[in-house]
């Protein structure tokens, strides 16, 4: 009888069991078919195309996913949008009889380099080269939103708004004068004249060679981009700087009415709140019943359709059996290692090289370089596996983004074609050690260091004793060593003579139009420009474009999209206060740059690494109430 009991209790529970393993599996699935279903938007039949990009354009998202999904969840206004998001999404718009018009809702976006505003614009032109219609909406415009919306054929301005464009400027904190007074001793190594990314430690000013640099890459700038909207305005030139130039004067004159000095300018077409806008956009594509606005989808939900249909579409998306331009994004710092996206790690983009050099369906490779360099070993590693590529005889193309300059040159240097934008910022041919020592500091609170050493390089790099000449000795000549070999790099890759690499070199920034004057780059243009010189080297004529990312399983690839989706619908039970929609990390950025660039001197100031780093930069300011 016991028994019987217990082989029921038994057979009961053995029952629950099986129970709780259906109803959990049905939870997963019904999951996994909410997370594919519910993130498939839909397209109206007449609809707008509304391009919204916020915080900073990139070329490709930093950090992971989900947490980007859990602060979208939590309201937090996104601190980048991927450029190739927006521009693959406006391409396939031209085409679509669904899309009538592009709008460019532009007054969250927080800057973009001037090489990849020039990509999108270039999107948008062949938008409206299909007869089609883009309109520009903002409450008012900073330089890099302008930029934009000069490509519209209507640009409206809120009545209360105005353009600010103020011109390129480069203005560093520099440091020594604090590091002084904490006692703390910078010990550089370099190689170049020009080589200025070391100074804000070590100067309490800009360099006469920095300076010069530094105003000739900003006066191109500068100049490529009155000419961009000049010509997309049909502005006389010249129109642009009369415009800065006045600016003060101009509005003083209209009682503070910034807004129609801008009309009167040329600048915007018409002033006209967002609700008058929102009106004219109903009339083109009809009213949403649920939302009460225009009929309208995101560039970034059209482009995630597109990417599904063409994964859909026989023979497309998955490439297979076809020939395929690769394109391997290499944007961020270059450090050793693995790295996270929007950092180049030596390793993890070696991988992406060597997973390229192997598929037998990719007949050439696009390397687009958006960097600043860093690590002189992670630059090595991955020029050696390019060489690897190129060695197997797949064509090489490198696409400067706003940025190739120092070890992002370095790694550019093996391509069979380098193309860049006018407005690139390149060369920076040099490398550099930074080594601080707080034995002042020590002693200015009463520590002293003291001992022996079996040799005298024992205990050399030590941050709390002075650096010693033999120390010093030894890292100036890896210096030399290094500063050669990169010229060396560079000159096998241009097919020139390291005395005239040298000569160039010295650390010396160049925008891209005079890189291509001196020789570092051998074409000027974009992006799809470099995949079509890829594609007659590699001498194929039909084939796909796939950007190269990292081998996932479908079932990872499932599990970390459904691990996002999860998060969002956890955190939907929550609401943000909208206060919070500025995320903190954007603020600490904005407010505390000295953290920053103090933070950037630990990074390259490892005892024994070499580094290929360039701090060259171009500021545009920032949107503000108070700008005028």
């Amino acid at each position: 009888m016991i028994k019987s009991i217990l082989s029921g209790i038994w057979h009961g529970l053995d029952g629950l069991r099986k129970l709780l393993h259906l109803v959990l599996l049905v939870v997963i699935f019904g999951a996994i078919i909410w997370a594919v279903s519910s993130s498939t938007p839909k397209v109206p039949d007449r609809a707008a195309l509304v391009v919204h990009p916020e915080g900073r354009i990139v070329e490709q998202l930093s950090g992971d996913p989900v947490q980007r999904a859990i602060e979208s969840a939590q309201g937090q206004q996104r601190q980048e949008t991927r450029l190739w998001d927006l521009v693959d999404a406006i391409r396939a718009a031209a085409a679509d009889k669904r899309i009538r018009v592009l709008v460019l809702h532009l007054d969250d976006l927080r800057g973009a380099g001037l090489p990849e505003l020039q990509e999108l614009a270039r999107a948008i032109q062949k938008f409206r080269a299909s007869g089609k219609q883009v309109i520009a909406y903002g409450s008012a415009y900073d330089q890099d939103q302008y930029y934009l919306a000069a490509q519209a054929d209507q640009i409206y301005l809120d009545p209360t708004g105005y353009v600010m464009i103020e011109g390129y400027s480069r203005y560093p904190l520099y440091f020594k004068g604090l590091l002084k007074k904490l006692g703390v001793d910078i010990n550089v190594f370099r190689v170049g004249k020009f080589k200025s990314a070391v100074e804000i430690f070590t100067r309490e000013n800009m360099s006469k060679a920095d300076k010069k640099q530094s105003q000739d890459y900003l006066n191109v700038l500068w100049s490529s981009y009155q000419q961009a909207v000049t010509s997309a305005r049909k502005l006389p030139a010249g129109a642009v700087a009369s415009y800065v130039d006045s600016l003060p004067q101009a509005v003083t004159a209209a009682n503070g009415d910034a807004a129609q000095v801008a009309l009167k300018a040329g600048l915007v077409t018409v002033l006209a709140n967002k609700l008058q806008v929102e009106r004219k956009l109903k009339a083109l594509v009809g009213e949403n019943d649920s939302t009460g606005s225009f009929n309208q989808i995101s560039a970034e939900d059209y482009a995630r359709i597109i990417d599904a249909q063409d994964k859909l579409h026989d023979g497309r998306g998955s490439g297979r059996g076809s020939a395929r331009v690769g394109i391997i994004v290499a944007s961020g710092e270059i450090q050793d290692g693995r790295q996270p996206p929007g950092t180049i790690g030596g390793k993890s983009l070696s991988q992406l090289i060597r997973q390229a050099q192997r598929d037998p369906d990719i007949k050439a490779v696009v390397l687009r370089v958006n960097s600043p360099g860093g690590s002189v070993a992670a630059s090595e590693e991955i020029y050696r596996q390019l060489e690897a590529l190129r060695a197997s005889g797949k064509p090489l193309v490198v696409s400067m983004g706003d940025l190739a300059a120092s070890g992002g040159y370095y790694i550019s240097a093996p391509a069979n074609q380098i193309w860049a934008s006018p407005a690139t910022l390149t060369g920076s041919i040099g490398i550099f050690a930074i080594i601080p020592t707080i034995d002042q500091t020590l002693s200015k609170i009463g520590v002293g260091v003291d001992g022996v050493g079996t040799t005298p390089l024992a205990g050399a790099l030590s941050i709390d004793r002075p650096l010693s000449s033999e120390a010093s000795q030894l890292i100036q000549s890896q210096i030399d060593e290094g500063y050669q070999q990169f010229v060396d790099r560079v000159a096998t890759g241009r097919r020139e003579t390291p005395q005239q690499i040298d000569a160039i070199g010295q650390g010396r920034v160049w925008a891209g139009a005079d890189a291509r004057r001196i020789g570092l780059v051998d074409h000027l243009g974009t992006l799809e420009d470099a995949v079509k010189a890829a594609a007659r080297l590699a001498k194929i004529r039909k084939y796909e474009v796939e950007f190269i990312r990292p081998h996932r399983s479908w079932a990872g690839q499932l599990f970390q999209h459904t691990q996002a989706r999860a998060a969002v619908a956890a955190l939907s039970l929550f609401h943000a206060d909208e206060g919070q929609s500025f995320g903190l990390g954007e603020l600490a950025t904005r407010l505390d740059p000295m953290a920053r660039d103090l933070k950037q001197l630990a990074r390259l100031s490892v005892p024994g690494h070499l580094y290929a780093y360039c701090f060259c930069h171009a500021s545009t300011g920032s949107k503000s109430p108070a700008a005028l």
